[in-house]
C-alpha cells in the first residue's frame, strides 16, 4: 500500500516534466496577461553556460506542463468558491467587478495618505512652470487627471475598503492650480453624472470604455478649443454607431490568471465615417496602441500639431484625439520632455496622468526650464 502512494506520488509530480518532454508547453500568455519567461540561449560562450540554469529555471516556473490548468483551477476555485481574488493586486467587488489594487489604486480611493505642503508645491511649481515656457513659446498646454475606476463607481467597491480622507491628491494638485494660467480638466463630474445613463468603465478592466473615453475625449478637445479656436469641436454621439464586441477577458481577469474565465462584452463606439489620421510610428499600428511613443499623421492637414504625455487611460482617446491634429506625438511618460517639444513645435502640449499615480510619481520642478 506504501510503495503504490509512493509510486502513485512520484508519478503525479512527474506529469508536468513529461509533458514538457512530450512538447506540450503549459504556459498561457494571453490567460496570465504578461509575458511569460523566454527558453535561454546556449552559444557556447561561458556567460550563457552561467547563466543557463537561472535562465531555465525561470522558463519551467513559466511553461511547466499543465501550469495554465492549474493556474485557472486556483484562479477559480478562489473567486467562485470563496469569493475573494486569487492575487493581491485585484479586489474581488461587488456585483462582478473588480478593481486594480497595485500602483496606488487602493490609497487612490482611500485618500490614506494626503501630498505633503512641499509635495503640493512641486506639483504646482512644475506645472506653472511648464505652462509659462510653453506659454513663451506660443504653445498651449492643457493638464488632465484621468479618474481611477473606484473614484467613479466607489459604490462597487467592498465594504471592508474605506476612505480615510475626504480629499484626495487630485482633489490637492486641482485646488493649488486654481488661479494660475494653468488650464485643468477635472473629468470626474461629467463622468459620474453620465454613470447614470450608461455604464462607462469595464467591470473587469482598470480602465474606461469606449463610451466613458469618448466623455473625456469631448472635455479634453473643448479645453483645447479654449486656447486654439480654429480647431474642430469634438465628435459627438451620434457620430458613432454602437456595435457589441464579443465577450472577452480583460486586463484584470488575466491578472488573476482567468482571462478566458471571467468575460465580459461591453459596446464599442465606431465612428460613422473613416479616419483620416494614420498612425506613422510604429507603422502598422493602431492609434490607441500600447507603445511608448505613437505618431499620427493627417496629410496635408492645415490642423495643429500636438505632443501629449500620457499613461494607459489616453490609449482609447488616441483614436478620436488624433482627427484633430496634423501630427500627433504620444509618450508614455509622466515627465514633461522640453527636448522633444523643441523638436516638434507643437501647438498644444497635453499632459494626462491617472489619479492613482499622484501617489507613485512627483515631478520636479528643475526639470522644466525657464
Amino acid at each position: 500500500m506504501n510503495r503504490a502512494i509512493v509510486l502513485l506520488f512520484v508519478a503525479i509530480i512527474s506529469l508536468p516534466l513529461a509533458a514538457n518532454i512530450a512538447g506540450f508547453d503549459g504556459g498561457d500568455v494571453q490567460a496570465e496577461n504578461r509575458e511569460l519567461a523566454a527558453m535561454p540561449h546556449l552559444d557556447g560562450s561561458l556567460k550563457s553556460i552561467a547563466e543557463f540554469p537561472n535562465g531555465f529555471s525561470r522558463w519551467f516556473e513559466d511553461h511547466f506542463g499543465f501550469r495554465s490548468a492549474l493556474v485557472r483551477w486556483y484562479g477559480e476555485s478562489r473567486l467562485f468558491v470563496l469569493g475573494v481574488s486569487p492575487t493581491t493586486a485585484v479586489i474581488a467587488a461587488k456585483n462582478g467587478w473588480l478593481f486594480y489594487a497595485d500602483d496606488g489604486g487602493i490609497e487612490d480611493y482611500t485618500n490614506e495618505q494626503p501630498l505633503s505642503s512641499d509635495e503640493v508645491r512641486m506639483w504646482r511649481e512644475t506645472l506653472v512652470r511648464a505652462q509659462a515656457w510653453l506659454a513663451s513659446r506660443g504653445v498651449a498646454y492643457v493638464f488632465v487627471v484621468a479618474p481611477d475606476k473606484p473614484v467613479v463607481y466607489p459604490e462597487q467597491m467592498p465594504d471592508t475598503i474605506r476612505r480615510v480622507h475626504a480629499e484626495s491628491r487630485t482633489d490637492q494638485v486641482l485646488a493649488a492650480l486654481r488661479g494660475t494660467s494653468v488650464a485643468t480638466v477635472d473629468l470626474r463630474p461629467e463622468l459620474v453624472d453620465a454613470k447614470g445613463r450608461e455604464r462607462i468603465y469595464y467591470r473587469t478592466d482598470t480602465h474606461w470604455n469606449d463610451r466613458g473615453a469618448l466623455i473625456a475625449y469631448q472635455s479634453i478637445v473643448t479645453a483645447i478649443r479654449r486656447q486654439l479656436g480654429s480647431m474642430p469641436p469634438p465628435l459627438t454621439r451620434g457620430e458613432f454607431d454602437e456595435v457589441p464586441e464579443p465577450p472577452t477577458g480583460h486586463d484584470l481577469a488575466g491578472m488573476m490568471g482567468l482571462r478566458r474565465v471571467v468575460l465580459e462584452s461591453d459596446l464599442q463606439l465606431v465612428p460613422t465615417r473613416a479616419r483620416r489620421a494614420q498612425v506613422v510610428e510604429p507603422a502598422g499600428e493602431s492609434a490607441a496602441a500600447e507603445e511608448g511613443r505613437v505618431v499620427t499623421e493627417i496629410p496635408g492637414s492645415p490642423l495643429p500639431r500636438a505632443v501629449v504625455f500620457r499613461d494607459s487611460f489616453m490609449s482609447a482617446i488616441a483614436p478620436n484625439l488624433s482627427e484633430h491634429f496634423s501630427r500627433a506625438v504620444y509618450l508614455w511618460q509622466n515627465d514633461f520632455d522640453a527636448d522633444v517639444i523643441a523638436k516638434e513645435h507643437p501647438d498644444v502640449v497635453v499632459q494626462e496622468i491617472v489619479g492613482r499615480h499622484l501617489y507613485t510619481y512627483l515631478p520636479t520642478p528643475e526639470w522644466i526650464p525657464r
